[in-house]
């Protein structure tokens, strides 16, 4: 019990940081990262009132859910998909992921669509943009983008809800604040340019940048060790 609380009271001082910077009804999603939590670990984040797990292994990800499902408690929580996906691994999580953050390449984006029409769903999936240029990272170019125009648009069964970014490793806050103020930009351009409006998600900020990802008008931010320690 004593995680639960720990993880409650973290979570409201992150949602006093989302009302101050943003407002009252912000719509702000709180995403948990949870790499090294268990089956009983998420049950503790639904117990202090997490709404949305952000998973970054398949496998993980699928024991996790098998596991609440044995309590009853699989549809407590909404499921994101927030690292590198590999094409073979879909079929696990087609069922039931809410949305995948991590969309990094176009061949990626047909096999979804393919999958999700087998399924006879609707996906929802973010592009991940690679703003920082660093070569270590996953994430479509901006010229890449660009250039692919009304594709992006054209699939019957993904639904392209916005962007994702990681900001550089670097103690340099302005660098970070650019990284994300360039999604916020870029999110916007290809909202001109190609989407008419339809981008409304930015999923950026993790635990030690939040608060600056939030100014720069993230829509989803995704928490790990803050919530836990």
């Amino acid at each position: 019990m004593a995680m639960v609380e720990k993880i409650k009271k973290n979570l409201e001082e992150i949602k006093n940081d989302i009302k101050n910077i943003r407002g009252e009804n912000s719509g702000v999603k709180v995403v948990c990262a949870s790499k090294y939590t268990d089956g009983q670990g998420i049950v503790d984040i639904i117990n202090a009132g997490i709404e949305y797990i952000g998973e970054n292994r398949v496998q993980a990800m699928k024991d996790k859910r098998e596991y609440l499902e044995t309590l009853k408690l699989e549809e407590k929580i909404a499921w994101h998909f927030i690292s590198n996906l590999q094409k073979n691994k879909i079929k696990y999580i087609i069922d039931y992921v809410d949305l995948i953050q991590s969309v990094h390449e176009y061949s990626l984006l047909e096999e979804l669509d393919k999958k999700a029409s087998q399924k006879g769903r609707i996906l929802n999936v973010l592009l991940e943009v690679n703003i920082s240029g660093e070569e270590s990272k996953h994430g479509f170019e901006r010229e890449e983008l660009l250039n692919l125009g009304e594709k992006l648009v054209s699939f019957s069964n993904v639904r392209i809800k916005g962007l994702m970014t990681m900001a550089p490793n670097t103690e340099d806050l302005d660098i970070v604040r650019g990284t994300f103020r360039g999604l916020r930009e870029f999110r916007d351009e290809l909202n001109q340019k190609i989407f008419n409006g339809a981008l409304t998600e930015l999923s950026m900020g993790m635990s030690n940048d939040y608060r600056i990802a939030l100014e720069e008008g993230a829509t989803i931010i995704r928490i790990g060790t803050r919530l836990f320690n």
